[in-house]
């Protein structure tokens, strides 16, 4: 096994310097399957039809906020081999959700750890697996107004139909 040599590798940061990735604001966030494997469903007739690796996501995703009481999650699609979505960081509590006492705000990177984590867990117990099922890093996008918020709700929005056309698209 390789180590990490930082001469050799040269991993970059793609976060924005200096920013706080706890602070309140909208993101879009995409995440890839290791080795973009198409381990989620498949797309028919520009619909994605999640397996149920797909639904272990979706379910992961959706319970995000009773772990971090101060997120509102937004849109989101589940893709054969990637996941996009828009959370939404908050300074207060989300609608109907209750605090555990001293409930610290994650950043947007903790949140996308226990997501990847929980949902790898939950992946691997039903294929009898170990590891990730996510690539290591992420793509994150601060969303700064309405017409970036808009231009993303609709690529998201019409992602599955427009699969084959996709970078991330694999047979």
């Amino acid at each position: 096994m390789n180590n990490y040599d930082p001469k050799i590798h040269h991993r970059h940061s793609i976060r924005l310097q200096g920013y706080d990735y706890s602070r309140e604001g909208l993101y879009f966030v995409t995440i890839c399957v290791q080795n973009r494997l198409n381990i989620f469903g498949e797309i028919t007739n520009g619909e994605m039809k999640l397996n149920e690796k797909g639904k272990v996501v979706e379910k992961t995703w959706l319970d995000l906020p009773n772990h971090n009481p101060n997120i509102i999650l937004d849109i989101f699609c589940i893709m054969p081999n990637h996941f996009h979505g828009i959370i939404e960081i908050t300074g207060s509590v989300g609608a109907g959700s209750k605090p555990a006492q001293n409930s610290p705000n994650h950043s947007l990177s903790e949140i996308l750890r226990q997501f990847k984590t929980f949902s790898s867990r939950r992946i691997n117990q039903l294929s009898g697996k170990q590891g990730s099922v996510w690539q290591r890093n992420y793509y994150e996008h601060i969303i700064r107004n309405d017409i970036s918020y808009n231009n993303i709700y609709w690529y998201i929005m019409n992602n599955p139909e427009k699969w084959e056309e996709d970078k991330l698209f694999e047979k």
